[in-house]
């Protein structure tokens, strides 16, 4: 797990989580692309191969106007211009054609294409017209003094560049005579309908340019992402000599780009299944059942009936396949490569002289807690109160006639006196947690021997990611239950006592897996704490996971899921580590600022809990 702290200060930057997922949702309902990603890159750029698209970080420290409305006009561009508007082809011809200036060929069909779609989508949508007037105001300015800079330093192409820029903008600039022919065939652009008319355009500079430029761009200010002709693989069926069309269908837009790679990498590793079951298995071809019977056993599985002939097996686990389990997006698209294993962390060595210790320090605040808890239980559920000015109407009525302020009111209290909740505990098991792992455990033990003397149903789970067996393909997490619902109110220190720190920790994967189990649950009140040390970090995790993990606590609310955080860190927190947390779990995230008050803070935030519980319970 990587710190918040990291060690190039000024590369610290922070993402704005909520910003990042209102782009999101924007960019896909505008490109009508529920799959649709949004990513920050240096420049806007298209990414069939990710299924995203990414905003530049140009408009990074500027004004929360600035930066609002200057990301805005990227999506406007991406999801409702050159997604729809942009032809592939003729962006092929240009890239195909071989110039000493070629890629000054390619910004300025860029350049030309941006201004070309700005005014068609500011036609069509009038409601973006603020957002674009702040994107010429700031590329203006910025263009005016890149144009300056080049052109003192004598990099010409790149001057040339900026001032193709701004003659689209009625500003004139400070070239030579021998430029004035080019800048008048590249006026021709207020006339382009299409992106036909803008290569046409560049085309006919092309001859001037070579012949006034000696050399090409040093920088770059347009891109445009992944190779356009890279097709998307072709899929088949395992072990199957298919025949790969002779002609591919031809991609015209930028739409049709990305959703022929969406069509291919969204199928799962099911059709060699799915052709075993329509064909039917080649060996009955040749040696009948009895040939297909005689191969070795591969995998063995017990029945589900209840008869006494059975071995007794534990139902409290029938929920733990022996195999692991694909995500497949279920868990965020972030996570659809994930691989994820549950299983029962296991107790190898006996530990009761540090638990007998560790909870002989802990006594104290332990009964304290249940005393002062189950008191207020006892007060919450009083039998019955009568003469109350609110509630439930009494039979007696009497008071009504002969009472000048009568209170024929009455409560009743619930007749369980349980507390109506569930808690998850998910604990962050990342390398970094291992000069933290005796507060972690001493924390935990603290959360379950309180819930277990309140009879309060909860889970206890280690999670974290295989960093050395981590692919493109595919990225192994684990799970691994030191208490779970099913257990009721067994004691499980030993289990608790025996985690250790492994890889990497994927949060907002993890989350959702929690989410989606406590969801079932009937519970009034359930809550997920999470235990962690620092941000999210696993294999292609970095940015996209501190959104997907901003995401996964936004999704777990609208499931009625509470979500807690608490920050473990043996230095005193800071305001940007601060800020950060927020950013991913709003005000509901709390830190201890030293190790030995990690218990404290963890005895806190579960007091002001179940507090909340009894009260509205």
């Amino acid at each position: 797990m990587a710190s918040v702290n990291r060690f190039i200060q000024f590369n610290n930057e922070t993402i704005d989580t909520k910003m990042l997922y209102r782009l999101e949702m924007l960019g896909g309902a505008l490109a009508d692309a529920p799959y649709l990603k949004v990513t920050t890159r240096k420049l806007i750029e298209f990414r069939p191969t990710e299924s995203s698209v990414s905003v530049s970080v140009f408009w990074r420290h500027r004004s929360k106007f600035v930066e609002q409305h200057g990301y805005l006009s990227d999506i406007y561009l991406l999801s409702a211009g050159f997604w729809r508007n942009f032809s592939l082809s003729a962006w092929k011809d240009v890239i195909a054609e071989q110039s000493p200036v070629s890629s000054l060929r390619r910004q300025l069909l860029l350049c030309a294409e941006e201004f070309r779609l700005s005014e068609k989508i500011v036609k069509e949508r009038p409601g973006t017209a603020d957002s674009f007037d702040v994107r010429e105001e700031v590329y203006g300015e910025f263009h005016r003094d890149q144009f300056n800079q080049n052109l003192k330093r004598g990099f010409l192409a790149d001057a040339f560049l900026n001032a193709a820029y701004l003659s689209l903008r009625d500003v004139e600039t400070e070239m030579d005579d021998p430029w004035g022919p080019v800048l008048l065939i590249w006026k021709g652009m207020f006339d382009a309908k299409s992106t036909a008319d803008s290569s046409a355009i560049v085309e006919r500079m092309t001859g001037r340019l070579e012949f006034l430029l000696s050399s090409d761009m040093i920088h770059t200010y347009y891109t445009f992402g992944d190779a356009a002709d890279k097709a998307p693989p072709f899929h088949y069926h395992e072990g199957i000599e298919a025949e790969k069309p002779d002609e591919q269908e031809e991609i015209e837009t930028i739409e049709e780009w990305f959703n022929s790679w969406h069509r291919e990498t969204e199928l799962t590793d099911s059709p060699a299944m799915e052709f075993e079951l329509e064909k039917g298995d080649s060996q009955l071809a040749t040696g009948g059942r009895e040939e297909a019977g005689a191969d070795e056993v591969q995998q063995t599985g017990k029945g589900d009936s209840n008869g006494e002939h059975l071995e007794d097996n534990d139902e409290d686990d029938k929920d733990m396949e022996s195999g692991p389990k694909r995500s497949g997006g279920k868990f965020g698209r972030a996570n659809e490569q994930v691989v994820y294993h549950e299983q029962r962390l296991l107790a190898h060595i006996d530990h009761s002289r540090l638990i007998a210790d560790w909870r002989r320090q802990q006594a104290p605040y332990v009964r304290s807690l249940l005393k002062e808890l189950k008191k207020r239980i006892t007060q919450r559920h009083q039998d019955y109160r009568t003469n109350l000015n609110a509630g439930r109407l009494s039979k007696n009525l009497l008071p009504l006639a002969l009472e000048e302020r009568p209170k024929p009111f009455y409560r009743k209290s619930a007749p369980s006196k349980e507390l109506d909740a569930v808690f998850c505990l998910l604990i962050d098991g990342s390398a970094s947690m291992v000069d933290k792992l005796d507060e972690t455990k001493q924390a935990v033990l603290l959360f379950h021997d309180v819930l277990r003397g309140l009879g309060i149903a909860h889970e206890i789970v280690l999670f974290y990611e295989d960093a050395f067996e981590a692919s493109d393909s595919e990225q192994p997490n684990y799970f691994e239950w030191m208490h779970k619902f099913e257990d009721g109110m067994r004691d499980h220190a030993q289990e608790i006592v025996s985690f250790e720190a492994h890889e990497d920790n994927r949060d907002g994967f993890a989350i959702r897996w929690m989410t989606d189990r406590i969801k079932r649950r009937q519970e009034k009140h359930r809550f997920i704490l999470v235990f962690s040390d620092g941000e999210p970090s696993a294999y292609n995790y970095a940015e996209n996971g501190v959104v997907d993990t901003a995401n996964a606590v936004s999704e777990a609310k609208k499931e009625g899921v509470e979500l807690l955080h608490l920050f473990l860190t043996s230095e005193p927190i800071t305001e940007e580590q601060a800020t950060f947390y927020r950013m991913m779990y709003g005000n509901k995230s709390v830190s201890a600022d030293s190790l030995e008050n990690f218990v404290d803070q963890t005895l806190r935030l579960l007091k002001r809990t179940l507090h909340l519980v009894i009260q509205s319970g």
